[in-house]
């Protein structure tokens, strides 16, 4: 089972309505700049035209390569194919199955994401952020995909803060995988997921303490929701309490992903 293509194929469907403008705004195109542009720019058009300039984040994100480049060894080692897919998809040039791109693009969106802001609040980060390097070994790779499996987690369980995720949600879901190829079992994988109750301490352990991990889960999940109940809010509050991350670490992700104050 490709828990990342599994992921990709949710991130494209979406799983609400704001979905899609969140990963945008997140990626930039909502014109205040944002990671891809910054991501591509530094490294100096190696992401394929992705975005020309450095926008806001350009001098934070430029010490973060900086510190990634000197860890895997080199800019071609950067994830930047899924994030070109991603944003192709997103912003109307991606077409047909790219779940595995795509699910990669999400992880090393996030990746960059949790450590500019982590870094930015001080907190103490080392190493390569997950998802925004590429695997070179099988268990690298194993690791990518048990980190592609917290996120589709961190995002459904998310989308049960209201309740239940509805069995229309869950049937247009099942069609996007259909789509993509995504075979029986994994369909099946995904309908049971859905269906279970929420788990949130068990998504909380599953972290396991790493802030740069709970900073991707938290992010995840507000791809999810619309943030606009009193149960999705105290979801957040939760989510945040247990993950241990500060009130300045979320509000930071919030506004990269969009999400305003009501």
């Amino acid at each position: 089972m490709s828990l990342s293509e599994i992921l990709g194929s949710v991130i494209q469907a979406g799983m609400t309505s704001s979905s899609h403008d969140r990963l945008k705004n997140s990626l930039g195109e909502s014109g205040g700049g944002g990671l891809l542009e910054s991501l591509s720019s530094m490294l100096g058009g190696a992401g394929g035209g992705l975005g020309a300039g450095l926008g806001g984040l350009g001098g934070l994100l430029g010490s973060v390569l900086g510190d990634v480049e000197k860890t895997v060894g080199g800019k071609q080692n950067l994830a930047l194919g899924g994030l070109g897919a991603l944003a192709g998809a997103l912003l109307g040039g991606g077409r047909g199955s790219m779940g595995g791109a795509l699910g990669g693009g999400l992880m090393a969106l996030l990746g960059a994401m949790a450590y500019k802001v982590l870094k930015g609040s001080g907190t103490e980060t080392s190493g390569v952020p997950i998802g925004l390097a590429e695997p070179k070994t099988e268990a690298e790779r194993q690791g990518l995909e048990q980190h592609a499996e917290l996120l589709l987690k961190a995002m459904i369980n998310a989308a049960k803060a209201d309740g239940q995720i509805d069995e229309s949600e869950v049937q247009r879901i099942v069609g996007k995988l259909q789509e993509d190829g995504i075979d029986r079992n994994e369909q099946q994988f995904m309908i049971m997921e859905m269906q279970k109750p929420m788990e949130t301490q068990q998504l909380i352990a599953a972290v396991g303490g790493r802030p740069d991990v709970a900073a991707q889960v938290y992010a995840a999940s507000l791809f999810a929701i619309e943030v606009d109940t009193p149960g999705e809010k105290e979801y957040l509050n939760q989510l945040e309490a247990g993950l241990g991350l500060t009130p300045e670490v979320t509000q930071q992700i919030r506004e990269f992903v969009g999400v305003h104050p009501a």
